[in-house]
């Protein structure tokens, strides 16, 4: 088992551009329209879907004033200073996923908000960079034949989406298939899961087409263990590394080129440290982590080289 010490914690909000954004929780102003329309029946993430309450993660403190955004059994928390989603959240029902909604690969932004306040296609365009998206394509595309189809296309707009490289390893590979191996651990309790997932936004993400890349990733899963609420986090880290790319990565990219991003690295950590870093609020969350709590940062975070390496009881 590899450990590493967790990251420092996030700087602190940027000033965000523009004018004054509705609160977290406010109604979204606007007119109307058909493909606003589209998405005014959503009803979003589901607090009570496991039976204890597991809040939607909102700020601390908002200074910048994050809007939700309501989609198909999840709900985006959305930073338009940042142009990114702060959080995200979903209900996976196991026993009702549809695995066979045709894949479309057509993103969008989402009308409810300005397109210059979403992270576009001009962010992707022509560089290295994946459109990662946050809430797994799969986690909410379940039920009928209908609203699966309508969940699926809705986790393609574009405030479900941030900026991940394009290499595909091993620690990739584990982040995107954690859902999977925590569903199958779930299957006693009615494979449900709620997950809570975004990026690490932080001050000193590098600069790119105007925009700032995360460099990290975080994840929350809620379920249920011996009939308590139980949890798990863990982080996917893209940092550039320094032993392949030091030069570049320390000098600054080439201009006009993306940040110089490693390969995905993916560890189990405490909520709470995930809570540090984020400064978002997991209501009770850190109090029912299934990882051990150790003393140190260097023993907190657990490099996982497999799903063998996930601890998911205390």
């Amino acid at each position: 088992m590899n450990s590493s010490g967790p990251p420092p914690a996030a700087d602190g909000p940027l000033p965000g551009p523009g004018g004054p954004l509705p609160d977290h929780g406010s109604p979204l102003p606007g007119p109307g329209g058909p493909r606003r329309d589209a998405l005014a029946d959503r009803a979003g993430y589901d607090e009570a879907f496991l039976g204890p309450v597991v809040p939607l993660p909102l700020p601390v403190r908002d200074t910048v004033g994050t809007v939700i955004l309501p989609y198909t059994h999840f709900t985006v928390v959305f930073r338009p200073d940042r142009r990114l989603a702060a959080s995200t959240a979903v209900c996976i029902e196991g026993r009702e996923l549809l695995e066979d909604v045709p894949r479309e690969d057509i993103w969008e932004f989402d009308p409810r908000l300005p397109d210059e306040q979403q992270a576009g296609g001009e962010l992707y365009r022509n560089n290295s960079l994946d459109r990662g998206h946050l809430v797994r394509r799969l986690d909410p595309v379940w039920g009928s034949a209908a609203v699966a189809a309508r969940a699926n296309t809705d986790t393609f707009h574009y405030t479900n989406a941030a900026p991940q490289a394009d290499v595909f390893n091993q620690g990739k590979q584990l982040w995107q298939g954690l859902e999977n191996y925590l569903l199958d651990h779930a299957a006693e309790f009615d494979r449900k899961l709620t997950v809570l997932t975004g990026p690490v936004l932080q001050d000193s993400d590098p600069p790119y087409r105007g925009f700032q890349v995360p460099l990290r990733f975080w994840k929350v899963a809620a379920f249920l263990q011996d009939g308590a609420l139980a949890a798990s986090a863990y982080v996917l880290d893209q940092s550039p590394d320094l032993s392949r790319d030091a030069e570049r990565a320390l000098a600054g990219a080439t201009p006009g080129a993306p940040p110089p991003l490693g390969p995905f690295r993916t560890y189990q950590v405490p909520v709470s440290d995930v809570a540090e870093l984020t400064e978002l609020e997991f209501g009770p969350l850190p109090d029912v982590d299934v990882m051990p709590q150790a003393r140190g940062p260097e023993e907190r975070w657990r490099r996982l080289e497999s799903y063998g390496d996930i601890v998911l009881h205390p």
